[in-house]
């Protein structure tokens, strides 16, 4: 089901989808998965078929460690591709094995993997999958506790003194900050959590829970406690 509004009244000439799946394989490693496929519409192509024409369908798999967010094995695998020496290009992007994740991933990609040192659509999918793999972070967090996200030395007891404090938010902001306006670093969002201040719920978890008829301090509690 798309997620875009309805076009019946518009001409339909190309559609490009994105999917990536993130999973736990244990309290250490993720994998992720995702494909991009690229699909013509009816008649545009070949003239009188009434059927869509898949022209790209690049799938690729990631394996990445945590706290370091060290990929350690990837794969690709071209299912659907317009020339024969286009699957060639799949064994080259094993040098992912080995990069981190986190910030300064794309420019490595595009050294690695930009123009005729990879294929484009590929290299296209492995940019738009690193954000899931940086969101499911979050996840992970939720599913083993606050250890993802801090140093060992703030998970075991509760900060004791300011710096404590401090560190323990400093931690826990890590993989966001400057990554977008909200979370710029000398923005209001990261100094209310730098002075301890009450964090906004996220809007999607707050009416979900409206909706629930619960309380938002469930959220905090779960999510947001020292």
């Amino acid at each position: 089901m798309s997620l875009l509004p309805p076009d019946e009244d518009l001409e339909l000439i190309h559609t490009r989808v994105y999917e990536t799946r993130v999973y736990r394989l244990d309290g250490s490693t993720m994998l992720a998965r995702a494909v991009v496929s690229d699909v013509k519409p009816p008649d545009l192509y070949i003239a009188g078929d009434d059927q869509p024409l898949e022209i790209h369908q690049m799938h690729l798999f990631l394996k990445v460690t945590l706290p370091e967010l060290e990929i350690i094995d990837a794969g690709v695998e071209l299912e659907t591709f317009p020339h024969s020496g286009c699957p060639t290009i799949a064994v080259h992007y094993q040098k992912l094995i080995g990069l981190n994740v986190a910030r300064g991933f794309t420019r490595k990609v595009r050294e690695l993997f930009g123009g005729p040192r990879g294929c484009a659509h590929t290299t296209a999918l492995i940019q738009a999958m690193a954000p899931a793999v940086l969101q499911a972070i979050w996840s992970m967090s939720l599913k083993e506790g606050p250890s993802l996200k801090e140093e060992p030395s703030l998970t075991d007891s509760a900060p004791s003194t300011s710096a404590d404090v401090a560190a323990a938010h400093e931690a826990r902001m890590a993989g966001n900050v400057n990554t977008c306006h909200v979370w710029d670093e000398d923005g209001t969002h990261v100094e209310i959590i730098r002075n301890g201040g009450p964090v906004e719920t996220m809007i999607p978890v707050a009416v979900r829970l409206t909706q629930l008829g619960r309380s938002e301090d469930e959220w905090r509690d779960r999510f947001m406690a020292d």
